[in-house]
């Protein structure tokens, strides 16, 4: 059959199957990206059918969908508010920081993997992913919750940390000497600062430039502009998600009202096939024999989450049910983590058993995140409502 031909009876299928999973999702009342997960993992190479031939357009698909993932999340703000969340929650930064790289660092030296490993494994248990935590927190409808803004500026603070890490670690990767390690980093830092103060003063312009009563040409400026800005911090060694969570705070007012409107089913349709791509890309068979391993490091570093949105969301005097939905929603793992788990492996400079294992870590957080930030609420007010039956009753005299 032809390439072309089998290629778009495969995305169909694949789309197809999509929408019934999401269907699904919606009658149990949770968000569809851990069956999106288990759905790649049944259409990826060694799952129940191999759809091998979709990987070239669900890895740009994928891209895209991150991308505007992120890019609706900063409509949703301002680059002021932005700022005032990072004064306010950089101990928490600092504290997600520490926490959450120290499980990776012990397993890595409990395997034998040495500092590089340890590196590697400290960027992979770190970052939450944005992609996933965007995507939950719009299903859920928390994008209004008091503690959100807290979730969003950790999520920032470790975007921000990965644009000095990865400098470094492909620095360490390559053997390259530590003052062209330091001057990556410092074009990082100086690209997203430049580009936070643009959107400080000039963001309006950033509006008017978009802003058009045709909705074609305003679908295709907001979609060209993003993928621009993308690329653009992409190769400045930035995150791409990074450039589009900065160019949706430039964008404000009623230009970002009608953005949100008109990307919201594109988002939709992209995001699905990025959380597909973790499926496509693991082969059921790696994750037999790293599975222990994985758990183990997947209980560890799911409880540090749940410490640091929770320590974080009390500082700024949030009830205890946003506490816990902060710590929740910070657990999921994804495309960071992926990324650096690549670089670490394509170098040659780690044991190949490293990829399979941030695999398997990477599915059962991203698959497990989505769940415990559905089900943290109902068993917070279960453990309140038992806690205040157990209480004495007040002798009233």
């Amino acid at each position: 059959m032809d390439p072309t031909t089998l290629s778009l009876i495969q995305l169909g299928v694949v789309f197809f199957a999509l929408g019934f999973l999401g269907r699904m999702a919606g009658r149990i009342g949770m968000s569809p990206v851990p069956l999106y997960l288990l759905g790649g993992l049944a259409f990826g190479h060694g799952g129940l059918i191999d759809f091998g031939s979709i990987n070239d357009f669900a890895h740009i698909a994928s891209e895209i969908g991150v991308i505007l993932l992120l890019l609706m999340l900063g409509l949703e703000y301002t680059a002021r508010e932005l700022v005032t969340g990072l004064r306010q929650s950089w101990m928490a930064g600092l504290l997600d920081l520490v926490l959450n790289m120290a499980p990776g660092v012990a397993v890595a030296f409990m395997l034998g993997w040495g500092p590089v490993g340890a590196l590697v494994m400290a960027g992979i248990t770190y970052s939450s992913s944005s992609g996933i935590v965007a995507k939950v927190l719009g299903d859920l409808g928390r994008l209004g919750n008091r503690e959100t803004p807290v979730v969003l500026a950790i999520l920032v603070i470790e975007d921000l940390a990965m644009a000095a890490y990865l400098p470094i670690l492909t620095a360490v990767l390559a053997g390259v000497s530590f003052l062209g390690g330091l001057t990556a980093v410092g074009i990082s830092l100086a690209v997203i600062t430049a580009v936070l103060l643009g959107a400080l003063r000039y963001g309006h312009i950033v509006s008017n430039v978009l802003e058009s009563p045709d909705r074609e040409s305003f679908l295709l400026k907001l979609l060209g502009a993003a993928l621009l800005v993308a690329g653009v911090a992409s190769a400045l060694q930035v995150s791409a998600a990074v450039g589009a969570f900065l160019l949706g705070i430039a964008i404000s007012g009623g230009t970002a009202q009608n953005a949100s409107r008109v990307l919201e089913p594109l988002r939709d349709l992209f995001a699905a096939m990025f959380f597909v791509l973790f499926g496509l890309n693991t082969d059921p068979h790696s994750i037999p024999p790293v599975l222990g391993f994985a758990l183990l490091l997947a209980v560890v570093s799911a409880a540090t989450k749940v410490v640091t949105g929770w320590w974080a969301a009390r500082r700024q005097g949030i009830a205890t049910l946003g506490q816990a939905r902060a710590g929740a929603a910070l657990i999921a793992r994804g495309e960071f983590s992926i990324v650096i788990a690549g670089l670490a492996v394509a170098s040659g400079a780690v044991p190949k058993e490293l990829a399979a294992l941030a695999t398997t870590y990477v599915l059962i957080m991203a698959v497990f995140g989505p769940v415990a930030a559905r089900y943290v609420e109902p068993l917070v007010r279960l453990f309140q409502g038992k806690k205040a039956a157990g209480k004495e009753p007040e002798v009233i005299f």
